[in-house]
């Protein structure tokens, strides 16, 4: 694979998903020619997160599975963190946006410990030989 197109994808992605998480407005109107407004500017930030965890797990380097591990806490920590700072703001709290919050805290808590165990860890498939046995 041609890692130099893989890290061009991976900071285009990171990039649109900083903006959409700082100013979604821009995205929207750049892209659909449309205004955004309420729940929209609340999705299209997580969808920012989205994007910016990506960017990280597709980042090219030796270690696949540390920047897909590194793209998933950040996508829970920041997905949590905005979403606590919602419900603490208090415009937008549905019946989930709680439990929500919850889940992602201890999802990011279960993958960094997680995280220990796997520095020099390769794919489990990575082991196995060409008829699939280990």
């Amino acid at each position: 694979m041609n890692t130099m197109l893989l890290a061009i994808a991976a900071i285009g992605e990171a990039a649109t998903g900083l903006i959409l998480l700082t100013y979604p407005p821009v995205v929207v109107r750049l892209l659909f020619g449309a205004e955004i407004a309420g729940a929209g500017l609340v999705m299209s930030r997580m969808a920012g997160i989205a994007l910016m965890a990506l960017g990280l797990a597709c980042w090219p380097g030796k270690a696949p599975i540390r920047m897909a591990l590194l793209g998933m806490i950040t996508y829970s920590l920041l997905a949590a963190v905005y979403l606590l700072y919602l419900g603490i703001r208090g415009e937008w709290v549905g019946t989930l946006l709680w439990p929500a919050v919850g889940l992602h805290m201890v999802l990011t808590l279960l993958l960094v410990r997680g995280s220990t165990t796997v520095k020099g860890a390769k794919p489990p498939f990575a082991s196995r030989n060409s008829n699939g046995v280990p």
